[in-house]
Order: C-alpha cells, then structure tokens, then sequence
C-alpha cells in the first residue's frame, strides 16, 4: 500500500509519525479512539546520523543515504505489520540544508513507498507545540519551549493557542560538535568555545511584557539529561530539572572523555558526543528565559506529527481555524516588533477577507489562500520600520526572512510577495520575483495583491473610517458599495486610482456606489 493516497479517517485508528533528523530517524506508532485521544503503541530510534558532514560539506554522503533508506525500509515492514494507514513522514535540517536533500526524499519514496517531506523550523516548531499543548497544561500563561535537533534548535514563546514567535537557530547538537570539532579533547576547552559560540543566542521577546512562565525543553539530549539528573516525573509525564542539576552535569560532562561518558553514565555512543553541546544549550536558553528549572515532557516532534495528521483528517475546520490564528498571532507579534500601525493592519485585512469571501465565485482560491492574504495584509506596511521610501519592499525582506508559525516556506514566499505588490508596480511575469514562480502560483499572487490593494485603498488615510464594503460582480461589471462615516471621498477616490487591478484581472469594470 502507498501512504500517498490516504483512505478516509476513522476511529479507532492506527496512525504513524516519523522524524527524519541529523542525528537519528525516529517513529512513533499510536492509536486514537477520537481525535486527541493518543495511545502510544510502538517507538522506535535508529542511530543514523544523516546529519555527517552535512553542515561541513552541504551534502548528505551515500553512506548516510543508504543508511537512512534501510532505516525507512524496515519501518515500513513494521507499518504494513501493524496495519498503519495513515502516516506523515518529515525530515528536518540535515536534508533540508543538503544539496542533495531531494535526491535522498526520492530515492526514500521509489524504495519504501514512504512520502518523506521536508520542512522548515516554523512548521517543526508548530508541530512540535501540537505536542506540547496536548501533553503541558499552559493554559493563557506564555512559556518558552526549545526543540533541539541535529542541526537546528526551534526556540518559541507559547501559550496553549498557539505561537507567539518562533526562531530557528542554526546550533543543533551535531553541527556545535562538527564545526568545533577542532578543538580536540582536552578538558575545559571544547566547553570555553561552546560558550562563547552560544552568547550569540538571544531571546529578544523575553521582556517585562512577554515575562514567560516557564521553561519547556523537548528532544532526545534534554530527556536524557533529565533522567541522568533523576528528577520527578509529574502525573502527566513531564520531569523538572532543576537549572542547577543541568549546571552540574554539564560541568560533570566537560570533564569527561567520550568513553568515560559512556562508561559513566551509560549513554549510547550516538548520544555520548552530542549531549555536552546539548546540554549547554538548553542551560543557555534557560537562563535567557530567566527560570530556575527546565521542564521537560517527554514529548517531541512525532507526537506532534500523529496528533497533528489526526486533527487535520478528522477536523479539518478546526485545525485551519486554529492555524488561521497561529498566522495572526504570529504576524502581530512581529509587527509589534517592528512598530507596525496595527489599526491599519487589523483593518485592511478585516477588509481584505470580506473582499475574499464575497468573492470566491471569482476568483477561485483556496482556504489555504486565505491565510497567505491574511499574513500579507497583516504585514504589508511592516517594511515603513526601514524606511517609508520603497517600504513594500521592505516588507517583501522582512516576510520573507522571519519566522512565521502556521505558514510553510512556500506559503511565505507568496505572502511576501503579496505584500510586494500591495502599492506601486502590479505583480507581473517581468518581475523577476514572479518570474521563478510556477504558473499557478504567479496567478495566487495576482489575485491576492488584486485584493490587498483594494483593501489598503479603503483605509488610504490610516483611519478606519470605512466600516464595510460589499462587493458583487454583475453583468460585466465589478461592483463596491462602501459604507463608513463621513463622506469617504478620499477612500472612493483611492479605490478607483489603486484597486481597479483585481476588477482588470477578470476583465471587468470597477463601480465604487454606482460610479464607474
């Protein structure tokens, strides 16, 4: 059976997560009575390090490649015998990063018939924080939670809607031991520079304002670090570890050769390298967050994957309703961090998702095209904290380059490039921005900036004066009637100069209240 054609969802139901990572390849098969209702059934770990040499050479080795595939190929054994049907399967940073990252997402596929997708942070990082939210009670409270990799560590503040702001830092476990292999092994040493290395790491949004609540770490090294410190596991399965024990162990650690970490402490050799790096990230961040204790639940991206993959088949309203939110939290966490005006903001995109609803007849997007408008309504003028001049382009850098929870990389590409197009020039193949994009998604672009420009026009001047606008296409004819208060003739007159693209687009007139 191939898992890219996935039957209908029902319960109870076996379903599988596998985590493709640089220093191990992971699966968790569980079963669900309803939709979040897990029950863990089989977990297993294999020790291949995709992530060798990846973040030194920027290639996977064929060893590692082949490796990876026997991997997956017995995992599927385990999946047909368990009589899996529905699985999700992603890897992160090593094969993200390599250049030959598609190849080895192929060659997994014709040999395993297992579809491997490749994600960026922003989506570990939700995906992860689906886990979170099933297993830690966060209620309203924010929280900074940190998921270390290979390659990468996922840093967020959250609370139980969603996240709030997220970062992906280039400092995995096996890329700080392979870039600072160097340094050899002597005592004291390896740690000095890892500290230095890690003063790079900040957290700009732990302020007075986003004081979080608490610490919470997920993966392999922190859960190993925490029972090596024994702590109490609490009713739900989530162990404190004290900031302190973490201090002692890690300087217990730095003191430690390779096999004397093994021997001390039993660590598998896979784990016995990276868990210095590890620890002295977490212990980092930690202390960035200002909290006396890591908490650590035991949980991690595979769950995030199952409880994910269940709700998006079983509820699917749900989930984009909740990743609607995700993006908007999101968005407003970094306007806020850029100044936005966010009246403006909020205002424009109310504006811009009435035009999309009204006028899905017309212009035939999806679900998912909603959210792309509504980041890049929400953002569109973010690019005026550089500078007013030219700051849609402004605005196309600073979506791009951001971390936005609830948009994959490809969806952001759009997004910013929505707000690229909300003033000046109009979206057009000649546009070398557009001009590398898929046929389908340069029409995305042009329909949603279409829309974004129409909804920036009626709030010209900044001052929400326009309290809704309803729009129809009749005859051959795009008609708005706009109603606010005062005599709007500012807005009208924006809206005839700026929003007769989309009406152009289909052909058709612009009306603004009976006037062509």
């Amino acid at each position: 059976m191939s898992f890219q054609l996935l039957p209908p969802l029902s319960f109870p139901c076996k379903v599988a997560g596998i985590d493709v990572g640089s220093n191990a390849i992971r699966m968790l098969i569980a079963s669900f009575e309803g939709p979040g209702r897990l029950r863990p059934l089989v977990s297993r770990r294999m020790p291949v390090r995709l992530g060798h040499d990846v973040f030194l050479s920027g290639a996977l080795t064929p060893e590692a490649m082949e490796a990876g595939v026997a991997a997956l190929q017995g995992f599927r054994d385990l999946l047909d015998a368990q009589g899996v049907t529905h699985l999700r399967a992603v890897a992160t940073s090593a094969v993200r990063e390599a250049g030959n990252g598609e190849d080895f997402a192929s060659m997994v596929a014709s040999r395993t018939g297992i579809p491997l997708e490749v994600i960026g942070g922003a989506e570990e990082a939700r995906l992860v924080h689906a886990a979170l939210r099933w297993r830690v009670p966060m209620g309203h409270q924010r929280w900074v939670a940190a998921d270390l990799g290979g390659g990468s560590v996922e840093v967020s503040l959250v609370d139980a809607d969603g996240i709030l702001w997220s970062e992906s830092h280039a400092m995995g476990s096996v890329r700080l031991l392979e870039e600072l292999s160097g340094v050899g092994d002597e005592p004291g040493r390896f740690q000095n520079l890892l500290t230095e290395y890690l003063g790079a790491l900040h957290l700009p949004l732990v302020t007075e304002r986003y004081r979080p609540v608490g610490f919470l770490a997920t993966g392999g090294n922190i859960e190993a670090l925490a029972k090596l410190a024994g702590g109490p596991a609490d009713r739900r399965g989530c162990i404190r570890l004290p900031l302190a024990s973490l201090r002692t162990l890690i300087q217990a650690l730095a003191r430690m050769s390779f096999r004397q970490r093994i021997e001390a402490y039993g660590l598998r050799e896979d784990r016995a390298d990276v868990i210095l790096p590890a620890a002295m990230v977490y212990e980092r961040l930690a202390t960035l967050a200002g909290v006396d204790e890591v908490r650590v639940p035991n949980v991690g991206l595979r769950e995030g994957l199952v409880l994910d993959l269940v709700e998006r088949l079983a509820n699917p309203d749900a989930r984009d309703s909740r990743r609607e939110q995700q993006v908007v939290s999101a968005c407003l966490t970094l306007g806020r961090k850029y100044l936005l005006d966010e009246p403006h903001a909020r205002q424009v995109t109310d504006l811009a998702l009435s035009l999309f609803d009204q006028l899905q007849d017309l212009h035939q997007l999806e679900r998912g095209d909603r959210v792309v408008l509504t980041a890049a309504a929400l953002l569109h003028d973010v690019g005026t904290f550089v500078s007013t001049k030219r700051h849609h382009r402004h605005s196309h850098y600073l979506i791009q380059h951001s971390e936005l929870p609830g948009l994959d990389g490809d969806d952001q590409v759009l997004a910013a490039l929505v707000a690229r197009f909300h003033r000046k020039s109009e979206p057009s193949p000649r546009h070398p921005e557009m001009a590398c994009l898929a046929q389908e998604d340069q029409v995305r672009v042009q329909r949603l900036a279409g829309l974004l420009r129409l909804a920036d026009a009626l709030d010209r001047e900044h001052r929400q004066v326009v309290r809704s606008v309803r729009a129809r296409v009749r005859k051959d004819a795009l008609e708005l009637q706009v109603e606010g208060s005062g005599d709007l003739c500012l807005e009208r007159w924006a809206v005839a100069r700026k929003g007769g693209y989309l009406a152009t687009l289909f052909n058709l007139a612009l009306r603004v209240d009976g006037v062509a």
